[in-house]
């Protein structure tokens, strides 16, 4: 036991070094360099039934501060009145275009199908790709081209503000943030030129049309169910700039709002994140038990509880100043903490057991694994 504790204990150290790394110096969308110039970007949003999201998404997108730019909504053949809202909103403002997506082909993914339609037709010479479920403070637009032209990215992501209500969001979805920004300071995402050193989320990425076209857009990932990721390592193996920031305070997502889209929502990417790799799925599953979990359960152990005890103040100081940093609910964030990990571990094996099967369902669609 003395031994695993050692590990947590490593674990932890090197856990909120990295998130120490990254609240102090990572970068942060909302602190862009000033904008060099202004070429026409386009928005592209891909919509499945989100009649619940898109207008409130399609409203702060058109109050962004940007001067040049297009919002087109891909209708990916939704059974609400997502398409009634978006022509609606159109009626009021000519820069929202809107398109009816084409039946599904074998071999695609719904997500990367939507996208490819999309980048057919855009105008832009910076393509943005967002979700229909997010929304945007006014500089978004502004900051993320600011980026681009500072460092002359190909490639750009936020990982957005998530915004959560019920008690399963509170206790899941920041386990995200937990794993991003607790393990890779996001500036290696630009300097690092390792593919397993890349990241992206696709509720906010962003290309210049030239790169889009030279790593083959979409297509080029149209079976990957985690297809940002999976974008940005092409871009790395071709020795593409990336960056990863954080979009705390710029691009906000409320991903899921039930128990069960919790569950399968994050079923059909977590193994995925691994690269779909037993080796690195299982080792991620040990290293968060043993540093996250164990420690805890230890706690009832007098001849260690001292021992744990130290660890245990570590998760809670990681969990406390990343949810001060990146707006996640801090009680729960640290009394529920190993409740919250347990939770992430048995999705992630019923994400690895989906894989095993071959299919999973997510909006009314069986997703078929690659």
């Amino acid at each position: 036991m003395i031994f695993l504790l050692y590990i947590a204990l490593f674990v932890m150290t090197l856990a909120l070094a990295v998130a120490i790394v990254n609240i102090i110096f990572g970068p942060a969308l909302i602190n862009a360099p000033g904008l060099q110039q202004s070429p026409e970007v386009s928005v592209l949003i891909p919509a499945r039934n989100e009649e619940r999201n898109i207008g409130a998404c399609l409203t702060g997108m058109l109050a962004q501060d940007y001067p040049e730019f297009e919002v087109i909504v891909l209708n990916d053949q939704s059974q609400d009145r997502t398409e009634s809202i978006v022509r609606e909103v159109m009626t009021r403002d000519r820069r929202i275009k809107f398109i009816q997506g084409q039946e599904l082909p074998t071999g695609w993914t719904g997500k990367s199908w939507a996208c490819y339609q999309l980048s057919q037709h855009a105008s832009g010479d910076i393509l943005i790709f967002t979700d229909a479920d997010t929304r945007h403070e006014t500089l978004a637009i502004s900051n993320t081209v600011a980026f681009i032209q500072k460092y002359r990215l190909d490639l750009l992501s936020a990982l957005p503000q998530q915004e959560t209500v019920t008690l399963a969001e509170k206790m899941v979805v920041p386990i995200i943030d937990l794993l991003a920004y607790a393990s890779l300071p996001l500036w290696l995402t630009y300097y690092a030129p390792n593919p397993s050193l890349a990241a992206a989320n696709g509720q906010w990425i962003a290309f210049t049309r030239e790169s889009y076209e030279k790593i083959g857009g979409h297509q080029a990932v149209k079976h990957h169910l985690v297809e940002d990721t999976e974008l940005s390592r092409l871009a790395k193996r071709k020795k593409m700039k990336i960056l990863t920031t954080a979009g705390t305070g710029a691009v906000f997502c409320r991903m899921y709002t039930t128990a069960k889209e919790v569950w399968w929502g994050f079923s059909k990417n977590f193994y995925g994140l691994a690269g779909y790799r037993k080796s690195t799925f299982f080792s991620i599953i040990g290293i968060s038990f043993i540093g996250f979990v164990l420690p805890y359960f230890l706690l009832t152990v007098p001849s260690v509880r001292l021992f744990a005890l130290a660890v245990v103040g570590l998760n809670s100081v990681l969990r406390g100043i990343l949810a001060l940093r990146y707006k996640h609910p801090i009680g729960v964030s640290i009394f529920l903490h190993p409740f919250s990990i347990l939770v992430a571990i048995l999705i992630g094996f019923n994400s690895f057991f989906s894989y095993k099967r071959g299919t999973i369902r997510w909006k009314d669609r069986d997703i078929h694994y690659a």
